[in-house]
């Protein structure tokens, strides 16, 4: 990805955020230069990987495969004590932007509509060698417990949710017509290096080209504490 398209996927989401009157960590808003300031006091961000994250698996097609996120709180698993169990996400997904499909072999998570569009998950279980099966999937929706066929596409309206267990194939889209999705995740503490299955092989973080300068860091960029 270049640069210039990570800035512009962070300033949209920023205005997403507003528009839904959210309000972000002080951390979220730092920029290079306040970065080179922060010492040991915020190993806590470096070390759990807090803040943003911008992919396009390394596809190079964001537009289409990809999406904006924000790790807002998260333990570390690498830890032997860690004092957090649980995550918090925001992400924002695009009209005709789609995340892959994915299980978790661990983590379970609340998916949440918090605001702009519909979003659409398509869900499968999945078999022991990792393909998609053909059973019902049970899908829990705010209170609510029911089952569906192989691939179907829940609708999240703003508002709604959806719980994803552990082995349950999901991925992200946008019901054409309704505009970007501002979407919230709780889950279990997040291991983003071991807890992911992708249907299809495809990298995490984007390979990036410096066309101009970073307006926020990624979460995989901070500088070392002095």
């Amino acid at each position: 990805m270049k640069r210039s398209e990570i800035n512009q996927a962070i300033k949209g989401m920023e205005a997403l955020i507003r528009e839904h009157g959210l309000e972000l960590p002080p951390f979220c808003k730092w920029t290079p230069q306040d970065w080179a300031g922060k010492n040991h006091e915020y190993d806590e961000i470096r070390d759990n990987m807090l803040g943003w994250d911008i992919t396009d698996y390394g596809l190079g097609k964001f537009d289409e495969v990809g999406f904006a996120l924000i790790t807002l709180r998260n333990g570390n698993v690498k830890q032997e004590k860690y004092t957090k169990t649980y995550a918090e996400k925001l992400l924002m997904v695009k009209e005709g932007q789609t995340a892959p499909m994915h299980f978790h072999w661990n983590k379970m998570e609340d998916i949440i509509n918090r605001g702009g569009g519909n979003v659409l998950i398509t869900v499968y279980n999945s078999t022991e060698n990792g393909e998609f099966a053909d059973t019902d999937v049970k899908v829990n929706c705010d209170g609510r417990e029911f089952t569906v066929p192989a691939g179907t596409q829940v609708r999240l309206q703003p508002g709604e949710s959806i719980t994803v267990y552990p082995f349950m194939y999901h991925d992200f889209h946008v019901e054409e017509g309704t505009g970007a999705v501002l979407l919230g995740e709780v889950s279990m503490c997040n291991d983003d290096e071991n807890d992911n299955r992708f249907y299809e092989p495809i990298g995490r973080f984007p390979a990036i080209e410096e066309d101009e300068p970073a307006y926020r860091l990624l979460c995989n960029e901070y500088p070392a504490a002095e």
